[in-house]
């Protein structure tokens, strides 16, 4: 069953390579395909990895899949490729030279004044200014 946040044969084209080659070892029991499009399913749909629906993989797979996928670097190398892409396709250089940033000062409430004050403390044994304390410190 397909669902539109599916990636097409196309765009997995030009990403397959990122994702690693069969290992050694047990063999895969989803397609790392199918993992991805459950990746992109959750990420288009805000949906908890918990609530997938029951023709997805298990979600302990898809959840793994993708935070070994990020710890890997894989999703930053996926990003850097398909925006070089995007670029060339725009007659730019692949990669950007200069960035600009840009911030704005925030006005914050100044402290002072009767609204920034604390009230006193009912204990004189919880503060750092009685006199018991003082000495136990000196």
């Amino acid at each position: 069953m397909g669902y539109p946040s599916d990636v097409s044969d196309r765009e997995w084209a030009e990403i397959e390579r990122f994702f690693e080659p069969e290992h050694i070892g047990r063999p895969r029991k989803h397609p790392v395909r199918s993992l991805y499009n459950v990746i992109r399913y959750v990420e288009r749909s805000g949906r908890p990895w918990r609530m997938l629906p029951k023709d997805f993989p298990p979600w302990r797979a898809v959840s793994m899949t993708f935070w070994r996928l990020r710890n890997a670097g894989t999703w930053v190398a996926i990003h850097h490729h398909l925006r070089c892409q995007v670029r060339i396709k725009a007659g730019r250089d692949p990669d950007p030279t200069v960035a600009i940033m840009d911030s704005q000062s925030v006005k914050t409430v100044q402290k002072g004044g009767n609204a920034a004050t604390m009230p006193a403390s009912g204990s004189k044994a919880a503060s750092a200014t009685s006199p018991l304390t003082r000495q136990a410190t000196s």
